[in-house]
Order: C-alpha cells, then sequence, then structure tokens
C-alpha cells in the first residue's frame, strides 16, 4: 500500500498515512484526533543523469540522419 503525506490544519502536523489510492485525496483524521488533515504534494528529486530510464544510462546521441541537423548537408 502506498504511503502518502498528510497535515492538519489545526494543528500543523505533518504526519505520514498508508492507504488505498482509491482513499489517498480523502480527508483524514491526524495523530492529534482532529478531522480533515488533507494529502500533501509529494516531492522528490533525482540526481544523475536526467535521461537516464530504469537506473540505465541513456544511449549516446547519434546524428539520425534527414535534414541538416548533423552538419552533413553538401
Amino acid at each position: 500500500m502506498p504511503l502518502y503525506e498528510y497535515r492538519c490544519p489545526e494543528c500543523e502536523t505533518t504526519f505520514e498515512a498508508r492507504r488505498p489510492m482509491a482513499e489517498a485525496s480523502e480527508p483524514i483524521d491526524c495523530p492529534e484526533g482532529h478531522v480533515g488533515s488533507r494529502r500533501l504534494l509529494s516531492v522528490f528529486a533525482s540526481t544523475g543523469a536526467a535521461s537516464a530510464v530504469g537506473g540505465a544510462p541513456a544511449p549516446a546521441s547519434r546524428p539520425s540522419g534527414g535534414g541538416c541537423c548533423g552538419g552533413m548537408c553538401g
């Protein structure tokens, strides 16, 4: 089950909860018992090659032919 982050508008507590994806955006009670906590937008950062997919390095760039993109027009 996915882990989501929530914030209580009353006590401003930020907490995590495991919930089914279908219930992820529904309000949830905070650990202090307040109702109406809302899901936060999860943000993460990835470092390394921006074009890597699945941990594998991206293939080297090569001229793909057609047009003058590679400076091969003559």
